[in-house]
């Protein structure tokens, strides 16, 4: 039946299995994915969104790379948002609400449109091991399917377990199987496995809800979009969020299931997000306040099911439908479905390497919630990476890797590798040192170059990103070329409440004040002019008052990056000895013997190393 050997084979169809078949595919590797429903292709089995606080950094990284998730978003998308924008551009993050079904509709189109790519609808039951690589994959129906390289996205399906009060039983999500067989063989062959957990919300009938008692959450007036690409257009129409309040009520009421609820009756033991955490955590964690908010989420343009975000919850269905009738506009609120959580296995990040192949079996790459990560955007981009590299090791090509300084998606796998994780991890903007280096706005100066030497991004997309860099680095050369004298711009200036000024200055100079804007620029003589015969758009002007603002941070972290990329030129041998340097702490040893760090800047990472023991080691190095 499969005669053929895969060059890459992709176990699981979620956010980080799509991301890697698409990338393994369109690097021209002969790609199969096999995953247990393929009408669940890319299923949003959480929240109806994508982006947020660093996670919007990711997809728009995602983008740029030539990978499909911001396309996607854009296409399902039925609301816009910028986040965070009364701070600085390194905090801007951008967000969609999306229409659940059109967005695993278009992936599957998507994945369905590219060459390269065949499909497999069956359980994965284990993996085919020769001489410590792996050559394929075995299916529950007893199929051996050869593969070169094989890239495990299983999401919350190994071994899965859901909960609702004092019920549970076996699951990778609501109304589906949970997937067996393939953490007992990665034990065998040496991995460390272990068990977190997540959870999920009750879905409800928006028509029983009563949106006059709630606060409306509308888009954005001028909405933007994730990809840099033409192809998607912003929003035209949007749907709008809506916001409420639990209450004293509502959380005495939800206490009184607390002895029936597996988080605390003992039954789950595993380790949640700390950052999302279920109702009846946050009403036992934080007992000094007496509401916390509700977000009522639409799942699509046309369904009326809603998901009511920050109720997410494992207490019995009665507890959590009599609790939630106590919510403002929730009075006579019908359930589609309850909240549960759920289970499964992971396997510390550890045993990875940088391009999150493992260090124990030759071709065989992690991605996604397997490795202990929460969230779609911290999968899809796993999985992007783990494509790329399983497709260049087949091709016997140099791996790809990003730096902490080039992209969220470096730091994400660098803390996972170097620093491994026993609760789910989600990224913030505060886990990078370079945020004012990784916005937003700049995903795509940042790693389109890369992606088009990848095979990944067209020649047009190169095209259109260096000619947005040109343009905008010439008008910042323009404004700083360029005088005004005060009769122009004190006007200005005395209006934002600025100092007048004496004598003629730089554009650039005034426009780096803090309470000056563009508008206020272009009404300086000749700078219309300029804009309109270089023809700048949207994008170009923001991208040029980024970097008039933000010169002094911007250059300040390119400094720091610099003195970080010293430490990574200093390499260590592979299965380096640290045992033998007795003046570096115990704890130090213990840590860099089990991680083994490929470099000097990324064993100045690791918990429990310190600075005099990185000391310690170069002068052992005999540097």
């Amino acid at each position: 039946m499969f005669s053929e050997v895969y060059d890459v084979i992709v176990v699981g169809a979620g956010h980080a299995g799509s991301e890697a078949a698409a990338a393994a595919a369109n690097m021209g590797s002969k790609t199969l994915l096999v995953t247990m429903n393929l009408q669940n292709i890319a299923q949003m089995s959480c929240n109806p969104a994508m982006g947020g606080i660093a996670k919007g950094q990711i997809v728009r990284e995602i983008d740029a790379l030539g990978g499909y998730s911001g396309l996607v978003s854009d296409t399902s998308a039925i609301q816009f948002k910028m986040l965070n924008k009364s701070k600085g551009p390194a905090m801007w993050s951008p967000r969609v609400q999306s229409d659940r079904m059109m967005f695993a509709e278009h992936w599957r189109l998507r994945l369905e449109g590219t060459p390269n790519l065949d499909f497999y609808q069956e359980m994965v039951a284990g993996l085919i091991v020769e001489n410590g690589a792996v050559v394929g994959i075995k299916t529950s129906l007893g199929l051996k399917i050869k593969g070169k390289s094989v890239v495990l996205t299983n999401g919350t399906f190994l071994n899965g377990l859901i909960h609702i009060g004092d019920k549970n039983f076996g699951g990778g999500r609501s109304g589906e199987r949970a997937s067996t067989g393939i953490t007992e063989e990665l034990i065998q062959l040496g991995f460390e496995s272990g068990r977190m957990k997540t959870g999920t919300p009750p879905r409800v009938d928006g028509r029983s809800l009563d949106y006059s008692k709630m606060v409306e959450q509308p888009g954005d007036e001028k909405p933007s979009k994730f990809s840099y690409l033409d192809e998607t257009k912003p929003l035209s129409k949007q749907r709008s969020c809506y916001m409420t309040y639990t209450s004293p009520e509502v959380h005495e009421l939800l206490k009184e299931g607390f002895d029936r609820s597996p988080m605390f009756n003992g039954r789950i033991q595993s380790v949640g997000p700390r950052y999302c955490p279920s109702i009846e955590d946050k009403i036992n964690r934080f007992a000094d306040k007496d509401r916390h908010q509700l977000f009522i989420e639409p799942e699509g343009w046309h369904t009326c099911e809603v998901y009511v975000n920050g109720f997410s919850t494992s207490l019995p269905e009665d507890v959590q439908f009599k609790a939630l009738r106590s919510v403002a506009g929730f009075e006579k609120v019908k359930f589609f479905r309850p909240g549960y959580a759920i289970e499964y296995d992971y396997f510390p990040p550890t045993q990875l390497k940088h391009t999150l192949e493992t260090k124990l079996v030759d071709g065989l790459y992690f991605a996604g919630q397997i490795n202990g990560t929460t969230g779609y955007e911290e999968a899809a981009s796993q999985g992007l990476m783990a494509g790329i590299n399983a497709a260049l090791k087949v091709q016997e090509k140099e791996s790809f890797i990003l730096k902490r300084d080039e992209a969220y998606i470096g730091v994400l796998v660098d803390d996972l590798i170097t620093k491994g994780t026993e609760e789910p991890y989600r990224m913030f903007t505060s886990r990078a040192e370079y945020r004012t280096l990784l916005r937003q706005d700049n995903a795509d100066f940042r790693l389109t170059k890369k992606s088009f030497d990848l095979g990944l991004a067209s020649e047009k997309r190169l095209r259109k990103m260096e000619e947005k860099k040109e343009k905008s680095l010439d008008f910042v050369s323009y404004l700083q070329d360029t005088s005004v004298t005060p009769e122009y711009s004190n006007p200005v200036l005395e209006a934002k409440d600025s100092s007048p000024m004496k004598q003629s200055d730089k554009i650039f100079k005034i426009f780096s004040r803090p309470n000056i804007t563009m508008e206020d620029v272009m009404e300086f003589p000749g700078v219309n002019e300029f804009i309109a015969e270089n023809e700048l758009n949207e994008e170009m002007l923001e991208q040029t008052e980024i970097q008039v603002k933000y010169a002094g941070y911007i250059n300040k972290e390119k400094n720091n990056a610099d003195k970080l990329h010293r430490l990574e030129d200093i390499k260590i041998p592979q299965n380096f000895d640290y045992s033998n340097i007795k003046s570096m702490s115990f704890e130090a040893r213990e840590k860099l013997n089990k991680i083994q760090p490929v470099s000097v800047s990324q064993a100045s990472r690791i918990s429990g190393v310190s600075p005099s023991d990185i000391s310690v080691l170069l002068v052992y190095m005999g540097r």
